[in-house]
C-alpha cells in the first residue's frame, strides 16, 4: 500500500475548501505507486486524483513538474491536469505535505504489452516531445549519465549480495558508457519513466500517460531508448524486435529522428538499462523492515543491459543500419 501519508476528515475538508470542485463524496487511497501517497477522490462534480508529494521529491520541482502538465494539456496531450484553486494556485498544503489536485483518466494500464500498444506509445511520445517546445522552466535529469557512478557508489560493496560478479560487470559498463555516451543529440523535456504503467489504454486505444515527476531536460532519443527496455521486452527476457519496429515506426512518423539519433540507439538503451539497474538495485538493498512496497528486481535490467551490449547496429531494434 502506497498511502504513506494518512489524511483526516477534517484536514481533506479544510483543503478542499480551497477549491470549485463541489463535495467529497468518496476518498480512497491508491496502492500503486511507490514515490508519493495518491487517493482517488470522487466529488459531486466527478473524479480527480489527490496527491502528497513525500519527502524523496524536491518542492522546488514541483513548479516544474505540475507546470508541464498544464502546458502538455494546453497542447492536445492527454495526461493529468492541475486542478487550480480559486486564487491561481495549483499547490497547496495537506497534512504538512506538498499536494496538488489533478484531472482524473479512464483507462488501463497493459499488463501484457502487444506491437499495437507499442505504435500508440511510440506515437504519443513523439508528440510529447513535440508539445513541450516552447517550455519555458526546466529541470536537470537527476539520474542521468553523470549521476549514474556516483548512485552505484552507495551499491558497490554490498552489489555482489544480489549476484555475484555484479560490481565489477557494472563497474566495466560504467567505463565503456562514459567513453561512449552521445553528447551532441537533440535535446528537450522527457518524460524518463514512460512505463507500461504510466500509460492508459480503452480498447486499445491510448486514453493518456501519468506519473511525470521523473520528467527533465535530456536528449530526446534517450527517452525513446527507455521506452524500449519498458515496452519490448518479454517476461522471459527475450527481445521483441515486431514491438520495436512498431514503436521506432510510430515516434518517426510523429517525429522523425537523426541519422545520429539513430546510431546511438543502442548506446542510449544501455544507459537506460544502466539507469534502472542502479536506482533497483539500491533499492533492493535497502528494504526497510515490514515493507509493504516490494522492491523490483535489479537482474532485470542487468539481462536488458547485456542484450544492447551485444546489439551491432539498429537493425535488432526493427531499423534499417
Amino acid at each position: 500500500m502506497a498511502v504513506y501519508t494518512e489524511v483526516t476528515d477534517e484536514e481533506l475538508a479544510g483543503f478542499l475548501s480551497r477549491y470549485d470542485i463541489g463535495e467529497p463524496l468518496s476518498f480512497k487511497g491508491i496502492a500503486e505507486g511507490v514515490e508519493n501517497t495518491n487517493y482517488l477522490l470522487h466529488t459531486t462534480t466527478g473524479h480527480f486524483i489527490l496527491t502528497l508529494y513525500e519527502k524523496r521529491v524536491a518542492v522546488g520541482d514541483l513548479p516544474f513538474f505540475l507546470g508541464l502538465l498544464d502546458h502538455l494539456a494546453a497542447r492536445g496531450v492527454s495526461c493529468p491536469q492541475p486542478v487550480h484553486a480559486r486564487d491561481g494556485a495549483v499547490l497547496g498544503t495537506l497534512a504538512g505535505r506538498p499536494a496538488a489536485v489533478v484531472t482524473f483518466l479512464d483507462g488501463i494500464w497493459p499488463r501484457r504489452p502487444t506491437a499495437e500498444h507499442c505504435a500508440g506509445v511510440g506515437s504519443v511520445l513523439a508528440r510529447l516531445h513535440r508539445a513541450t517546445e516552447g517550455f519555458a522552466l526546466t529541470r536537470r535529469n537527476a539520474l542521468g549519465a553523470d549521476a549514474w557512478a556516483p548512485l552505484f557508489a552507495l551499491s558497490r560493496d554490498r552489489a555482489d549480495e544480489v549476484q555475484p560478479g555484479l560490481a565489477a560487470e557494472i563497474e566495466r559498463e560504467l567505463g565503456r558508457l562514459a567513453a561512449g555516451w552521445p553528447r551532441d543529440l537533440p535535446t528537450g523535456v522527457i518524460h524518463a519513466d514512460l512505463f507500461p504503467d504510466n500509460v492508459f489504454f480503452l480498447d486499445d486505444r491510448l486514453s493518456g500517460i501519468i506519473d511525470f515527476y521523473f520528467a527533465c531536460n535530456d536528449a530526446l532519443a534517450y527517452d525513446l531508448a527507455i521506452c524500449l527496455n519498458a515496452w519490448c521486452f518479454e517476461p522471459d527476457g527475450a527481445f521483441n524486435v515486431t514491438k520495436a519496429r512498431a514503436l521506432l515506426s510510430a515516434y518517426r512518423r510523429e517525429r522523425p529522428l537523426s541519422t545520429a539519433e539513430i546510431e546511438a540507439l543502442p548506446m542510449l538503451a544501455r544507459g537506460g538499462a544502466m539507469r534502472f539497474l542502479l536506482t533497483r538495485l539500491h533499492d533492493w538493498l535497502r528494504v526497510p523492515p515490514g515493507a509493504l512496497v516490494v522492491p523490483k528486481d535489479p537482474r532485470e535490467y542487468l539481462n536488458k543491459l547485456r542484450f544492447h551490449a551485444g546489439v551491432p547496429t539498429v537493425a535488432a531494434y526493427g531499423l534499417d543500419p
